[in-house]
């Protein structure tokens, strides 16, 4: 075990990372380029589908963190280039403590040369660094723009920054450019926010919702599958918010121009909450985005933009009633709009009117296939925990019939055996299964439920008997799994059909699958005792097969 003078060890990489991360950065050793040991930091490239920036911290109470640009990274997750750098750190571990004082020695160096320089040197070593890096220049230069207030200036840079033009190959945005165009856009929301601090708030605003339109239109064009793009959108969002609890603009402007965002086509890029302005629109401007809202819903008593959008002011205000009614005017097929209602009437005390409405969302789904689970299960549990055993048993029994699945059925026995009525109830769910199911049906996954709900209950028996003619290979299988000790000679014949099945078909998966039955059918003959039988059947299935090396290979390792 490696010690841990860098305050970590291989056992932390392995936790971070998990073992398939773990073990797939050990072949990434040889890929680790360009190691930069900080003060707290360490800092490399690994070469993978592309060059990836890697950087860890070394140590501390917190332990070791990583982070990496590769997609898998950039999800928030401890990948195999993080792996691979942190093992590489440890096969140096012995430098480390010395790269790190050499680290804080050129840190301070550094610091006390700058602060030596004069104004003039200072200045010279700016522009030698402007000039030889173009995003250093672009940025102080919108910087420079915000602070004397050079506002066409800061406008012209920042719709230039949210110009995803420059990073678009045929007209799209694709996925390996978008962080550079999500740079830009954070740098857009970067001068927003100085705009504001610069005492420009007001200009702020405008701007801001000019840029948020921008990125709104744009935003359909980009591959964000990262979320990077949306993260810096949101931060123009979060800029355009702060902006304007700064400058106070007009309550009604600014809830018209909320409410045409949301209701308009940009807002799938900024997902901006008009509660969020409740404070900086106060009473007027909250009672305009209500009649704008209202209006909006008349118009389009459909759109799913308009009802999000006066959901959320009725249910800001508190009013459960005129949030109820505003609910009941679109009742979906599948009872989940009942439920909510339901929920927001427990959530308000009211007991007795939500039941109510999980009983009503019962009675309209009534013989619908697809019921959502939640509201049923809502119901059971409030009658369960009023004692009324059989209104569960009634519920769970019509949910059963209208969806005929096992799932269904296991619900409904769990329902039954606790009020004591499982007999009576198994019998008739069983001869309305027996009714579905279908004839001489063969594959994988076309048996009956029949049959999934015998061998569910342990019946095997009584699946024997329905079994014939009926059942699918899956379920074959099954029963033969669980009768292998008490019916190995039934069990034997599911195997040895299903043996022959799996003759045609190659690969892999089928060559695994075939010498896991050819390991059922040995203990079957091992409990009739009939193992002998088993010698030359398998060795005349490997003559039959035996041009499918592979398939050797696997029955090699499983002993056959």
């Amino acid at each position: 075990m490696a010690r841990k003078p860098v305050g970590f060890g291989e056992d932390e990489l392995r936790a971070l990372a998990g073992d398939r991360s773990f073990e797939r950065g050990l072949g990434y050793l040889d890929a680790v380029s360009g190691l930069d040991v900080g003060d707290d930091s360490v800092t490399a490239v690994v070469q993978g589908t592309d060059g990836y920036e890697v950087e860890l911290t070394l140590g501390g109470h917190i332990g070791v963190l990583g982070r990496c640009d590769c997609p898998y990274g950039q999800e928030g997750n401890f990948c195999k280039h993080c792996v691979a750098v942190g093992l590489t750190v440890l096969r140096q571990a012995e430098e480390i403590p010395r790269q790190r004082a050499a680290a804080r020695t050129r840190a301070s160096g550094l610091e006390a040369w700058l602060t030596a320089l004069s104004r003039d040197e200072l200045l010279a070593l700016v522009r030698e660094q402007v000039a030889g890096d173009r995003e250093l220049r672009r940025r102080l230069e919108l910087r420079a723009a915000a602070a004397r207030s050079d506002l066409g200036t800061v406008r012209d840079r920042v719709l230039a920054l949210l110009d995803p033009r420059p990073f678009a190959r045929y007209g799209y945005v694709e996925y390996d450019a978008a962080p550079g165009y999500a740079r830009q856009v954070q740098e857009a929301a970067d001068a927003l926010r100085a705009l504001s601090a610069g005492g420009q708030s007001a200009c702020a605003v405008g701007l801001a919702e000019e840029a948020i339109r921008a990125l709104g239109e744009a935003y359909g064009e980009i591959d964000d599958s990262d979320g990077v793009v949306g993260q810096a959108v949101a931060a123009v969002a979060e800029a355009h918010l702060e902006a304007c609890s700064v400058a106070r603009p007009d309550p009604e402007r600014l809830a018209e121009w909320l409410v045409g965002h949301v209701l308009g086509d940009w807002n799938d890029a900024t997902d901006l909450d008009p509660l969020d302005y409740a404070d900086v629109l106060g009473h007027t401007g909250v009672a305009r985005l209500r009649q704008l809202a209202a209006e909006a819903r008349r118009r389009s008593p459909r759109g799913w933009a308009e009802r999000y959008l006066m959901e959320r002011l009725v249910h800001a205000e508190g009013d459960v009633d005129a949030l109820v009614a505003l609910y009941a005017q679109d009742l979906v097929p599948s009872g989940a709009t009942h439920l909510r209602i339901a929920e927001e009437l427990d959530a308000a005390g009211r007991p007795e009117d939500a039941l109510a409405w999980a009983e009503r969302g019962l009675r309209d789904t009534a013989g619908e296939a697809h019921v959502d689970g939640r509201l049923v299960d809502y119901a059971c549990a409030r009658y369960s925990r009023a004692g009324r055993e059989a209104e569960t048993v009634a519920i769970r029994r019509d949910r059963f019939l209208a969806e005929r699945s096992l799932a269904a059925y296991r619900q409904l026995r769990a329902a039954a055996r606790s009020a004591g009525r499982w007999e009576t109830e198994r019998a008739a769910a069983l001869a309305a299964l027996r009714e579905d199911a279908p004839q001489e049906r063969s594959g994988w996954h076309r048996g009956p439920v029949l049959i999934d709900a015998l061998l569910d209950d342990g019946d095997l028996d009584t699946a024997w008997r329905e079994a014939s003619g009926r059942a699918d290979d899956r379920q074959w299988q099954q029963l033969a799994d669980l009768s292998r000790e008490t019916r190995p000679a039934d069990a034997l014949g599911v195997y040895l059909r299903l043996v022959e099945l799996l003759k045609e078909p190659t690969g892999e998966r089928v060559y695994e699958r075939l010498a896991r039955l050819l390991l059922d059918v040995r203990s079957c003959h091992r409990a009739l005792g009939t193992e002998d039988a088993f010698t030359p059947y398998l060795a005349g299935l490997r003559a039959e097969l035996k041009r499918r090396r592979k398939l050797m290979t696997v029955l090699d390792g499983h002993g056959l």
